[in-house]
């Protein structure tokens, strides 16, 4: 059957003035309680807990967090490598495991895509960011920390499965990517002291952000 254009009017008045109904019907009272109201049926009514007075409602959702909840998500790793987990890798299970988990993203050598490249330093290590947004940052020219590097990478890979990854299959890929940017040897071993002690070729291209806040801070 097809409605007239007053007919379909019509049915949408009748379905707001329904949902106006049923809303009105459950309106909750002073004290946090749903009640029904006048000419409602009482089965639409539902109660809600309330919390103390003041404290605002309870809706049965979650429960309080256990420190082992906090302990899984307190894994960040500082730019002095404060967090750093233990365990170590090679360079050469490094390669394996990019080349399982990584190169559809990233490419063989990180460097071909199609997604973000992460090899690739420029000439003398120049900057140009500043002045030419035509040139793609990478791991190589830009990152300032293999520390944080870590970090990242722990947290965010790889994207169709993120933090999946095990400490040692962290230092690894971390081993992996320093290693094409030629700030590792192949036969490095990958651990918290070496991702700490490696020297970023951007790193003093940053500045750390020593503000303390206040009214001046926007």
């Amino acid at each position: 059957m097809t409605l007239s254009p007053i007919n379909r009017l019509h049915v949408r008045r009748f379905a707001i003035a329904s949902l106006c109904f049923s809303a009105a019907a459950c309106a909750p009272s002073a004290d946090g309680e749903t009640r029904p109201q006048a000419g409602s049926s009482p089965r639409s009514a539902t109660t809600i807990a309330t919390r103390p007075a003041g404290e605002g409602r309870v809706y049965g959702l979650g429960r309080a967090a256990s420190p082992a909840d906090i302990a899984g998500f307190d894994i960040d790793v500082g730019p002095d490598g404060a967090g750093l987990p233990p365990g170590q890798a090679t360079v050469q299970e490094g390669l394996e495991i990019y080349a399982a988990k990584c190169v559809v993203c990233h490419g063989p050598t990180g460097a071909e895509g199609p997604f973000d490249l992460l090899t690739g330093r420029l000439p003398n290590d120049e900057f140009p960011f500043a002045t030419d947004p035509s040139v793609r940052s990478t791991v190589g020219n830009y990152w300032p920390y293999a520390t944080t590097m870590f970090d990242y990478t722990r947290r965010a890979m790889p994207f169709d499965f993120p933090g999946s990854l095990t400490d040692h299959e962290v230092y690894a890929v971390v081993g992996a990517m320093l290693y094409f940017n030629g700030l590792v040897e192949a036969d490095a071993i990958i651990d918290s002291a070496a991702v700490a002690n490696v020297i970023m070729p951007s790193r003093d291209r940053f500045v750390r952000d020593d503000r303390t806040g206040g009214p001046e801070i926007r």
